[in-house]
């Protein structure tokens, strides 16, 4: 039966570009389209409901019909629509955030600087570093090492920071001075009968050798998330922290935690720098700042860092970059708006809570003859799927496990994201009750089956 072309399927297909998505599928298949949202489920435009059961983005924290983030808009709205933060103005909803967030870093910082996304947040985290220096009369330090397996955005600096192969392809990045160190994935990269300690040990040790081969004097920062999100929600091994950030100290070498996806609660701290002892000075946030209601993201930075900044001043006058909509009063009324929820609800409390649910039903998925290994932390988790459990061999991609997976699991009411090595990510909103986890993994368990015999197929 031919479409009708005048429906909203067919004019997404003929005019509509997606991010991440396969465009040449896409004009076979059409995308499928959602209409409302009610706490932590999405309704599609057949009526289907569907646990989000990765809060759309890793982002809707506080699922998706918070009315008090309705009402803080509109008010906002209503009062100021937009008014920028250039020479000198400002907007209260921006000053109170900025405030809120200085007043309860997870280590001592000054100054917040806004953007629109976690990846104009680690563009604008590049721009700065290579400011800093400059100011400091080091041009030469200005090379910042990433992972490999890292996800930190998708503007030209962020996607060369981001250590995963789909985000170089065809784009011509990485660009200059952007340098990729091992990722820390025990599971895959650990050697035979190494623990986790000396897995750390060799990490760092290599981090060193990078360091002095490179030259001291020309590295600039090192960016980490806390532990990999995009990459495979994958915790660093034991003592990986308490062994790199010395290194870091010892070559003044700034320290950028990303906290876009483990900010606000992901695993029950305000922070995963909070989680994992870390002392950045330099901090993205982005995600469940505003509960995704309105976009916004931000770096936050500490003392060292801004008087450095507040001398580019002195020397250069302006200091030269920022967006439009930077401190966009709407956002930023939103973001403080959550702020308080989350204090409202003591939603750490209720994390740390539901999360023993959460983590029982995604480490019992361990016993499944397809999974590999189960990892997560607070409420979120993934599992990869292999072919062979005791060689830890994952499937060939072009077999497209995960994504069967993952699409069998949208036909049982639950939508989940398939990412790198066959894995699948769960990162439901924090408001989740336990029977909706329940239900999250009842019916991830029936596309595990449907998975079983899929593979039983090829």
């Amino acid at each position: 039966m031919t479409q009708n072309p005048n429906s909203i399927h067919a004019r997404d297909v003929a005019s509509h570009l997606h991010p991440f998505t396969n465009l040449d599928a896409h004009g076979q298949t059409g995308p499928h389209i959602f209409q409302r949202g009610e706490g932590v489920y999405v309704i599609d435009d057949e009526g289907k409901r569907y646990i989000e059961g990765l809060s759309g983005l890793w982002c809707a924290s506080l699922g998706f019909s918070e009315k008090r983030l309705v009402k803080a808009a509109t008010k906002q709205m209503e009062a100021l629509p937009f008014y920028h933060n250039f020479a000198h103005k400002a907007v209260e909803p921006a000053i109170e955030l900025a405030d809120f967030l200085v007043k309860n870093a997870p280590v001592p910082m000054s100054k917040v600087f806004f953007t629109n996304s976690g990846s104009e947040a680690n563009d604008t985290q590049v721009k700065i570093v290579w400011y800093y220096n400059n100011i400091l009369g080091r041009p030469e330090k200005k090379k910042i090492i990433a992972r490999h397996g890292a996800y930190h955005g998708i503007t030209v600096a962020a996607a060369s920071l981001t250590g995963m192969q789909y985000a170089h392809n065809g784009f011509d990045v990485p660009i200059n001075n952007i340098l990729h160190t091992d990722c820390p994935h025990f599971y895959h990269y650990g050697q035979e009968g190494e623990s986790e300690d000396q897995y750390a040990t060799r990490l760092a040790a290599n981090l060193e050798d990078l360091i002095q081969t490179e030259g001291p004097e020309t590295i600039a920062a090192f960016i980490a998330e806390p532990f990999l999100g995009a990459g495979g929600v994958i915790e660093p091994p034991k003592g990986y922290y308490r062994k790199i950030q010395p290194i870091l100290e010892k070559h003044d070498i700034l320290f950028i935690v990303d906290e876009v996806i483990s900010g606000f609660y992901r695993t029950g701290d305000r922070y995963a720098t909070q989680t994992y002892q870390l002392k950045p000075d330099l901090i993205t946030m982005a995600k469940q700042l505003s509960a995704a209601y309105q976009p916004i993201g931000a770096v936050m930075m500490n003392q060292k860092v801004y008087d450095v900044l507040e001398e580019g001043s002195r020397k250069f006058g302006l200091f030269g970059t920022g967006f439009t909509y930077s401190g966009h009063p709407v956002p930023a009324a939103v973001a403080l708006e959550t702020q308080m929820i989350y204090q409202d609800m003591d939603i750490g409390t209720h994390v740390k809570t539901v999360a023993k649910t959460f983590q029982k039903r995604l480490h019992a998925l361990a016993d499944h003859p397809l999974v590999g290994e189960t990892r997560g932390l607070g409420l979120i988790g993934a599992v990869e799927l292999v072919k062979d459990k005791e060689q830890r061999l994952n499937f060939d991609p072009a077999q497209k496990v995960a994504p069967f997976v993952s699409a069998r699991a949208t036909e049982h009411g639950l939508i989940v994201r398939p990412l790198l090595n066959d894995s699948i990510a769960f990162c439901p909103p924090l408001i989740i009750n336990e029977a909706q986890i329940n239900d999250i993994f009842d019916a991830f368990e029936k596309a595990l089956e449907d998975g079983t015999s899929y593979v039983a197929g090829l």
